[in-house]
Order: C-alpha cells, then structure tokens, then sequence
C-alpha cells in the first residue's frame, strides 16, 4: 500500500506541472515527468512548447546519472516516433530507467500503445493507469484532435438566471462578475482559437485577446460572418497582435473579401448556402491546426453550433439577477426539440461558485446524431 500510495503523489505531482503548461504546448498534449530514486525526486519536468524538448527529456537531463534504475513517472505514454523532437523511449532506454508509471496511452495513432512496448522490449518495468481519467481529461482538447482532426469546441456563455445575454437595447456591459470575466480570459488563454458570431462583433467591436492577469498567448480570432458584413475598421482587424479568421460562404461580396485579405485577414468559405456551413468550417480550421476553439457566440450562432452536434463541452456564467423582456437576446436561439427525451442533456456537471455568479460546467450528450 506504502508503494501505491508514493506511486500517486508523484504521479498527481507530474500532473500537477502538466496542467501550468496548459494553453502553450499548440496542438500538443500538456505532459508532466518526475524521476524518482530511493525516496527522492532527482528530475521534474513538463512539456513547455510545441517543438521543444518533452517532459521526459527535461527530467531525465535534471536527473543526470543518477536516472540510472530510477523510477520515471509521465502523465502520458513516452512518444516511439520522430516527430519535431526524438522519441522519447529512447531518451529513457538510453538513461537505464527500471521502471516507468504511465497515467494513459497516447490516442496518437502513430504511438497509441507503441512507446509502451518499446520500453518493455528493453526490459523496463512498465505500469499504466494510474490517475488515467485526471491525466485524459487534462488532454480532452488533444484527445479529440488527434483522432478526428477536428477542433475541440468548448462553449462559454455568461447569461442571467433566466437565461439572457443582453437587456433588450442591447445593454451587456457587464452580465457577471470581475471573477468570471478574469476566468474567461484564462480559458482564451487555454483554446488556440475563439470564435464568435458577427454579430458579436457589430455589437461590442470586441478585441478577443487575452487580457487582465492572465499570461498572454493570444488565441486565433474566428469570425462567423456569411454575408462579410465585418467593417474594415473593427478591432479584430486593425489589431495584428494575433491572427483574423472569417467563415463566410461562396454569396459574400467578392469586393469585399478583397478588401479583407488586403487587410490581412485570412478568409475560409463554408458553402454555397445562405449560411456557413459550420462542419466544413470545423474541418478547414482543423486543417489549419486550430485544436481547441472557445465559442463566445451569440444565442443564434451558440444554438446552431449546439444543434450541429460541434459543441464537446458546455461553460454557463449565471449572474444572479434576472431582466426578463421579451425580444432580450437569449444565450441559445435554435429551433429546438419537439420532446423532452431529445434534449440536449448535459453529463459529468460541475457546479461551482464564481465569486457572485454560479458556474455550470458540463458535457453535451446529443440524442440521435
């Protein structure tokens, strides 16, 4: 019991690092080390950024020599493949390690269960499952990435308890909280992207940066806009602190489109149709690299999205006050179900405080799709 129980804190420590590095590692997973020997811990590290060394590398050059018969705990399977760095296996073989603890398996194709075997073929004792779901969850953004090439699509809304965005002139400034507002930064931090409707951007004329406290790696900024109704002089163009992106479809203003990528806005068109065909868009900004978006949609562009299925995990700010008005912009406007047993349920919620507001946090489970 005495192992198991030093077996967690390590691994929690591992983890514990990973999760600091969240929103720098790109389309990367966010991955902890610690080497251990005879009690004590000789080598920490994390994967820091795309292209650099990974947390094993950064450990096991901490631990030096003294790796040797040491025990190596990773909150994800040692990579077997030469990708932008070397395999991570080898670096591990080669500093005689006795034993390795795995939290999970990589869902790379290229590794999924490769590295893992490569360690055993060199006679490395190797132990996977410890802390799985905590290590998954950390990388549900990569998790879905890697196996779809489709981007992970957090939804956040801040709205009143019953259940409005705005007053009815339009009026949002502000629906919640310092506090909430502080961790909406943080969560731009954490996506490569965020999307928003435009009209969002006619409304606020937003900046979609990262702001406050939070240390700045500003997200890719996507706009909705089938009609390129977006003006030249909006923030989310004449700023170039980070990258532009507008969904729109084959019907928009030829001239217009012109006047944007001159600009130095990047343009994807969604389809023939009246509106952006949000699937095709998903997998354009996938290709992209785009492996994480945070929506901050309006009621119209969040139901469309919900509706379609692309919604992976659901972020509601209730404020405690209530507004009412009947043409007050709501925080999901679609067609909706005809029956109770097909809405769109939410699985695994949390339900916690941010400081006045109350903060919902959950996973759509769509009926039928």
């Amino acid at each position: 019991m005495l192992d198991v129980l030093n077996d967690e804190y390590y691994m929690r420590l591992a983890l514990d690092m990973a999760a600091k590095a969240s929103g720098q590692t790109d389309i990367n997973p966010v991955v902890g080390c610690v080497v251990v020997k005879d009690g004590r811990i000789i080598g920490i590290g994390a994967h820091l950024r795309r292209g650099e060394g990974h947390a094993e590398v950064h450990a096991l050059k901490m631990a030096g020599d003294e790796a040797e018969g040491a025990t190596v705990y990773v909150t994800l399977e040692p990579c077997s493949h030469h990708g932008k760095t070397p395999p991570c296996c080898d670096r591990i073989i080669a500093a005689n390690a006795a034993r390795v603890v795995v939290a999970t398996t990589d869902p790379n194709p290229v590794v999924a269960g490769r590295g893992i075997q490569r360690l055993k073929e060199h006679n490395i004792v190797v132990e996977v499952g410890l802390l799985e779901s905590e290590s998954r969850q950390m990388n549900e953004k990569f998790n879905k990435f890697i196996t779809s090439a489709l981007p992970f699509v957090t939804l956040k809304t801040a709205s009143t308890l019953d259940g409005k965005i705005a007053t009815e002139t339009g009026h949002s400034k502000w629906v919640t909280g310092a506090v909430a507002r502080e961790q909406t930064h943080m969560l731009r931090h954490q996506h490569r992207g965020i999307m928003v409707g435009i009209g969002t951007v006619l409304a606020d004329d937003p900046l979609l940066t990262t702001r406050a406290s939070v240390p700045a790696i500003d997200p890719v900024r996507i706009i909705v806009d089938s009609k390129l109704r977006l003006p030249l002089e909006s923030r989310v163009v004449t700023d170039r602190s980070a990258r532009t992106i507008v969904l729109t479809t084959s019907h928009a203003d030829p001239a217009k489109r012109s006047q944007l990528i001159d600009a130095g806005v990047e343009i994807i068109v969604c389809g023939d149709g009246r509106d952006v065909d949000l699937m095709y868009g998903m997998k354009e900004l996938g290709k992209n690299e785009i492996g994480s978006i945070l929506l901050e949609g309006g009621g119209k562009l969040n139901g469309a999205m919900l509706d379609a299925g692309l919604i992976d995990k659901v972020i509601l700010f209730f404020a405690p006050k209530i507004i009412g008005g009947q043409l007050a912009p709501q925080n999901f406007t679609f067609n909706g179900r005809k029956l109770m047993s097909e809405a769109i349920q939410l699985g695994q919620m949390k339900i916690e405080m941010a400081g006045e507001d109350i903060c919902v946090t959950g996973y759509p489970i769509y009926v039928n799709q």
